[in-house]
């Protein structure tokens, strides 16, 4: 039997860099965290403690700040591309760079009514994420981008099922047809090429798995992330797969029978565990997978 080097990756995780825009009076600010992985000819560096292939760690942090500067962030998925392109360009070993970017978003102050110029509050109801993986170089290259975003707690009062399930002999769910459904979201959708405008698209998705999910008459949350993808996919030729990971946020119905009061959908305990975590994929079957370490990210999504 012979043991061998399997997979293997190393980066810089989570440099959380703060770029503020200073060009008039009225400033902007952008947020994010970045983690960088790379992939290539490291196998020395495992097996002989060899550090002559390694690109230091801190010199991928080095080169995320810098880049906020010299390159700018416009959008999360556009600095992820350049700066991957950069990691596979210009480092010898390096076979694959992988970029992936969480955005914190802020918004204004009101003074006497008016926008601040220069004070922001934290806001947003969710996190930005995206996914660069940037693979070869010149006409070998393979670019793919993951966008998406996490923690999007979403909420409806009715309109949501759940019955006609499996039973076995520890089954003690009772069926429903009238529940609160609810979870923190977190989806991602792949693109096979870039779209106009990446802060633009973001807001559109968004949107729309926004709109399907309050609209849909829902018989499972299974039902409702299929639903949200296949919406997605007709509306966007550009985007070719999209994920979720959906914990149920489980609201169960409290006995107020004790009291004497009547209690008809209109108080609930909300139980954050145990929880279901529903997982699922929908995309297009005619387009080719992505590569493996595409999908290899925070979100946990498989």
């Amino acid at each position: 039997m012979s043991i061998v080097l399997g997979p293997n990756r190393y980066g810089k995780a989570e440099s959380r860099v703060v770029r503020i825009y200073r060009d008039d009076a009225r400033h902007e600010i952008r947020d994010i965290n970045v983690s960088t992985a790379l992939r290539g000819d490291f196998a020395g560096a495992h097996l002989f403690g060899d550090q002559s292939k390694v690109l230091p760690t801190d010199s991928q942090k080095q080169t995320a700040y810098a880049f906020a500067k010299e390159k700018g962030i416009v959008s999360i998925e556009e600095y992820g591309t350049t700066l991957a392109s950069h990691l596979v360009d210009t480092v010898e070993h390096v076979d694959s760079a992988r970029v992936e970017i969480e955005e914190f978003a802020w918004q204004r102050v009101l003074v006497d009514g008016a926008e601040h110029d220069h004070t922001w509050l934290r806001s947003g109801q969710e996190v930005r994420t995206a996914a660069v993986t940037v693979t070869g170089r010149g006409d070998a290259r393979a670019t793919t981008v993951i966008a998406g975003f996490k923690d999007l707690v979403i909420l409806k009062s009715t309109g949501s099922e759940f019955a006609g399930f499996y039973e076995d002999p520890y089954t003690v769910l009772e069926p429903t047809h009238d529940r609160i459904m609810a979870t923190s979201l977190v989806a991602q959708w792949r693109f096979t090429a870039a779209p106009a405008d990446w802060n633009d698209r973001y807001a559109a998705v968004k949107q729309l798995l926004v709109s399907t999910f309050a609209q849909l008459h829902s018989l499972a949350l299974q039902q409702t992330l299929y639903e949200m993808g296949r919406a997605v996919l007709e509306a966007f030729e550009d985007i070719v797969e999209i994920r979720f990971s959906a914990p149920n946020k489980h609201h169960f119905l409290y006995n107020l029978e004790p009291f004497g009061v009547e209690n008809n959908n209109e108080v609930f305990n909300a139980d954050d565990r145990p929880y279901g975590l529903i997982q699922a994929s929908v995309l297009r079957d005619d387009v080719a997978a992505a590569p493996p370490e595409a999908w290899d990210s925070y979100t946990g999504l498989v």
